[in-house]
């Protein structure tokens, strides 16, 4: 176990380091930092002056540490667009990203695990067949295409929702807000929330009931039913439990690709999250910024990605046997 975390440890590690090579390319290729940071009437000594101070003068690799170093301590620089640090306006955006992510990804997972296990165990029946065939407009549609449809179906035709916009929020703490002690956050969540995770839903969905079907077929699952078990316990003890392994692979993926690709929603809903700002961004070539939202969103993926690898060692027990083995 032990071995296990320094290993997924030095593999994240080795991770982020690349993500920040990338990162930090952007100031180097992407224009010039001081073009963007001082206006056309700058004089030469002006902009000498200003890249000796910001270090730009100094070899790449030496920027490439301070760069590092200042990313750990969670200083990015200053965005050229907005003039404020780039951590700063991060922490005002991310709570509301979140917050559309986690409500996505319960909305995505519970509903996606339970009508997998449904069509799963009722495959013949019309409701089955109904869900299935639903399940095509989520894998089909683009998500902005869903997006515009239900704001023309829930905000302008029927007026029960709002189209854009996080609705009222409330402190907590000097750096969180929250929508969710709000009547109008909680409603302004839902079809942004459902548009995003619409389509891990019918991903999730899909991969639940082909898994619950293949492990429906083996062997051990006819000796149960031979042996008299009950078929509540044998649906959700022995079949469920077998099929989870390769749905926290893929569940673990797209909760990160719901932070990640959050870009789109949060146009299309002027979600005030930290994608809006990415598009902003990378249309004012705000470089610090974007750099700064490279990394967040690989840590983001890294944190995911070892909490799945530990995930595997609680379900898997032939994971713990192998340890076992090994260390005897």
């Amino acid at each position: 176990m032990i071995a296990m975390l320094i290993r997924r440890i030095i593999q994240a590690v080795i991770v982020m380091l690349v993500v920040a090579f990338i990162s930090f390319s952007l100031f180097q290729f992407v224009g010039d930092p001081i073009n963007n940071m001082v206006g056309q009437e700058a004089s030469q000594q002006d902009r000498a002056e200003l890249r000796e101070r910001l270090g730009l003068n100094d070899p790449i690799p030496l920027q490439f540490v301070r760069f590092v170093g200042n990313a750990v301590q969670g200083e990015f620089g200053i965005s050229y667009r907005m003039a404020r640090p780039v951590s700063e306006v991060i922490m005002e955006r991310l709570p509301a990203t979140l917050e559309l992510a986690f409500v996505s990804g319960v909305f995505a997972l519970s509903l996606g695990i339970g009508l997998g296990v449904y069509t799963a165990l009722n495959r013949n029946g019309w409701l089955s067949n109904f869900i299935m065939s639903s399940s095509l407009v989520g894998v089909s549609l683009p998500t902005f295409l869903i997006g515009i449809l239900l704001i023309y179906v829930f905000a302008v035709e029927l007026s029960w929702l709002p189209s854009f916009g996080r609705g009222d929020v409330v402190p907590i703490g000097d750096s969180w807000t929250t929508g969710f002690l709000t009547a109008s956050g909680i409603q302004s969540l839902i079809l942004p929330a459902i548009t995003l995770g619409l389509f891990q839903l019918t991903l999730i969905m899909r991969l639940v009931r082909a898994e619950m079907l293949e492990v429906l077929r083996t062997d051990y699952i006819k000796f149960a039913r031979a042996r008299g078990l009950k078929q509540r316990s044998i649906h959700f003890h022995h079949a469920l439990k077998n099929t989870m392994l390769p749905v926290i692979t893929i569940t673990g993926l797209q909760l990160g690709s719901i932070i990640a690709f959050a870009i789109i929603t949060e146009t299309v809903f002027q979600w005030p999250g930290v994608g809006l700002l990415f598009i902003n961004a990378i249309r004012f070539v705000d470089i610090p910024f974007m750099s700064a939202y490279l990394l967040v969103i690989a840590l983001i993926f890294v944190i995911i990605n070892f909490i799945v690898d530990m995930l595997y060692f609680v379900v898997d027990p032939r994971l713990r046997a192998t340890k076992r083995s090994a260390g005897r």
